[in-house]
């Protein structure tokens, strides 16, 4: 897709180019936006029938007229018709995966991404101006440009470009979130600017004033554009592949942020349940892409190299398997489309299948020969079976050619099996009938699959029974989640609330490979037991510091067990690694006050100014000009402290009005917030 810079005349605030960055043209005629097209209008459309069905329920239980409500019941059944009509519709454009594949795939299986979540657009100019003449008593005509600014970067991130610069422009609106909520959002008044965003699986609309829907929304769609961003990756290539994987594997952690800090979210797309289910896609899709990259130089026809690629295709088939399961669990089933239960079940036969061709081809082809070396052989065929037949060992596969025979073709038959599943399944969903490269994919490997066996067949076949053994799944290179780089670390401890020291340098070197410290917690690790006579020690680390990097490796959210294997191997000559202190809170810091909306607790922080107790004359006071807002929170772009002269939520007078107020932390540190009500 062409992705463009609409110039507007007005200058980013966040650099020196004469346009400002936005995303992807809205009225470009290409899959993608013509898809997103049909998803607002299918969206505008069930809020129609919605509203027409809400108000027929109303008048059917207000009306006592047979007559009138023989007439509504009518009304209501063509209602849930046209609305069941219009979901369909909308699982079809869910279901739609062509439109995001790259191009030039032919020979890889399809993978999904997810759509972006809709939105109504937001006008803030007027409200913004009001408040800030009511509340800060300012000229609110001075902050026109920022405010058009910051609208201007929120209308982008309606259609972001598909790459990194993309993701970016969503990442720089987010950080102005909590900046934004602190200035305009008062716990005593309502701001009456409400942000409606659409559920993706049901297009049901969730309107709230409080802008904790429009961070949760922004993440949802952070990892969407990450989920596209993998499918459109050129898997024919070691680059293309690193970049896919890197990609599900940013949009899986973008999603378990979400699903840790936004806890009450009132779309159902963004449900613990789904983004459970959401986040298993993702990494399962990471693992497909991971098996790929190893098969990608192609498959040694040796014993090792086949039994090592059985265990890796187990080992997708099994997380396909896992996210079959969360899809077909109550209420999920019911949301997530038929095309991705079916394409996780075929991609669960497929690769079980795979696996048990790459086993059948490893006995088939191959016998144990003088030179071959016969316990290691046996440890590997050990290590691939959970259990063996009765009276079967790995030793006796190995040596006698009967039994690895009568095993290798019980392996090539499940295979055989295994695909005509997948090609059944295949055939029941409409949509991916239209998928003509997986059919391709399907019937190739069921072909492969009846030749070996054709190759291995003889007249005795119809009297064996001998039923293949399951295959451990195991991999090499296992798919995680990927922490998104717009936070700084884990928000229990790098957070707003706590202060901490500038990293210090310790220099370790163990004696008799003892450190002299033992590790506890999550992320990050933190020092306990510290011998006050180790070296380590005399260089200046203390009880309870925590560890931010090892050598050139960033520990911020690394466990114990992985920092651990990083200060294993430290020789004699010993390892630099940075730690940081945990500093009492600072009194300074912008108290909290707290109000409730919904029924639910919510907090926010009063704006607190910084003021020269030697300034006397509030004549001489004069307001320095500032960036804009719209900067707020951007790397090496934070050079004052705020855009607006802001005067304290406190209205006693007692600080004055027209002075900076102190520097507020990275943005990113308050994206804490918990709830959405």
């Amino acid at each position: 897709m062409t992705d463009t810079l609409l110039p507007n005349g007005i200058k980013d605030s966040g650099g020196d180019s004469s346009y400002f960055r936005k995303g992807c043209n809205p009225y470009a005629q290409t899959g993608r936006s013509k898809l997103q097209n049909k998803r607002a209008s299918l969206n505008q459309q069930i809020i129609k029938q919605m509203r027409m069905r809400a108000g027929a329920e109303n008048l059917l239980k207000a009306s006592s007229n047979n007559k009138v409500k023989e007439m509504v019941l009518l009304e209501l059944s063509y209602v849930n018709s046209n609305l069941q009509l219009l979901m369909g519709q909308l699982e079809g454009l869910n279901s739609s995966v062509e439109v995001y594949q790259n191009t030039q795939e032919t020979a890889n299986i399809p993978l999904i991404a997810l759509g972006l979540k809709e939105t109504k657009e937001v006008d803030f100019s007027t409200l913004f101006k009001d408040f800030i003449l009511e509340h800060y008593s300012e000229d609110r005509n001075n902050y026109e440009d920022e405010i058009a600014d910051l609208m201007d970067l929120r209308q982008s991130c309606r259609t972001p470009s598909r790459n990194e610069a993309g993701v970016e422009l969503l990442a720089k609106y987010f950080s102005h979130l909590p900046l934004m909520e602190s200035r305009f959002f008062s716990p005593s008044r309502q701001t009456g600017i409400f942000f409606t965003w659409y559920d993706s699986f049901t297009g049901v609309p969730v309107c709230q004033q409080n802008l904790s829907l429009e961070k949760a929304s922004i993440l949802f769609n952070m990892a969407a554009l990450y989920s596209q961003i993998g499918t459109r990756s050129d898997r024919q290539t070691t680059a293309g592949l690193e970049e896919a994987i890197s990609s599900f594997q940013k949009a899986a952690g973008v999603l378990n942020h979400l699903k840790e800090t936004f806890t009450h979210t009132p779309s159902y797309d963004m449900s613990p349940a789904m983004l459970s289910m959401l986040i298993r896609m993702m990494l399962a899709q990471a693992q497909e892409c991971l098996f790929e990259k190893t098969a990608l130089p192609g498959i040694r026809n040796q014993f090792y190299s086949l039994m090592k690629m059985a265990q890796e295709a187990a080992k997708v088939s099994e997380i396909y398997d896992q996210v079959h399961q969360s899809m077909i669990q109550t209420p999920i089933k019911d949301n997530v489309p038929f095309f991705w239960s079916t394409m996780s079940q075929v991609k669960t036969n497929h690769y079980r299948s795979m696996a048990h061709y790459f086993v059948a081809s490893a006995l088939l082809d191959h016998q144990l020969g003088p030179s071959d070396d016969e316990d290691q052989q046996e440890k590997t065929l050990s290590q691939v079976y959970d259990r063996l037949p009765e009276g079967r060992s790995p030793l006796d596969i190995l040596k006698k050619k009967e039994e690895r025979e009568r095993i290798g073709k019980a392996h090539i038959r499940r295979a055989i099996l295994g695909h005509e599943e997948a090609l059944r399944i295949y055939s029941l969903c409409h949509h991916l009938n239209k998928l003509e490269a997986l059919q391709d994919i399907l019937k190739a490997s069921h072909q492969r699959s009846l030749n070996k066996y054709s190759e291995n067949k003889n007249e005795d076949e119809f009297t064996d029974y001998t039923e293949a053994p399951d295959i451990i799944s195991k991999t090499e290179h296992k798919a995680e989640m990927e922490v998104p780089a717009m936070t700084k670390g884990p928000l229990s401890v790098f957070s707003a609330k706590q202060r901490w020291t500038a990293p210090r340098t310790i220099r370790l070197r163990p004696e008799d490979r003892d450190m002299g410290f033992t590790l506890k917690g999550e992320t990050p690790v933190q020092v306990v037991s510290l011998d006050p006579l180790c070296p380590a020690a005399a260089d200046g680390l203390k009880e309870g510091d925590y560890i931010v990097a090892v050598g050139d490796t960033d520990c911020k959210w690394l466990g114990v067990s992985e920092v651990m294997r990083l200060l294993k191997d430290v020789n004699e000559e010993g390892i630099d690694i940075q730690v940081v202190t945990m500093m009492e809170s600072n009194p300074t810091m912008p108290t909290k006050s707290a109000t409730f909306c919904g029924n639910l607790p919510k907090t926010y922080s009063m704006i607190c100014l910084a003021y020269d107790d030697d300034d006397k004359n509030p004549k001489s006071r004069k307001v320095t000009k500032k960036s804009s807002f719209i900067s707020w929170g951007l790397k090496n772009k934070l050079k004052s402290a705020s855009t607006l002269s802001l005067p304290t939520a406190d209205h006693s007078g007692a600080l004055p009005w027209n002075k900076p107020c102190p520097t507020f932390p990275s943005s990113s540190s308050y994206n804490n917030d918990s709830a959405l009500y």
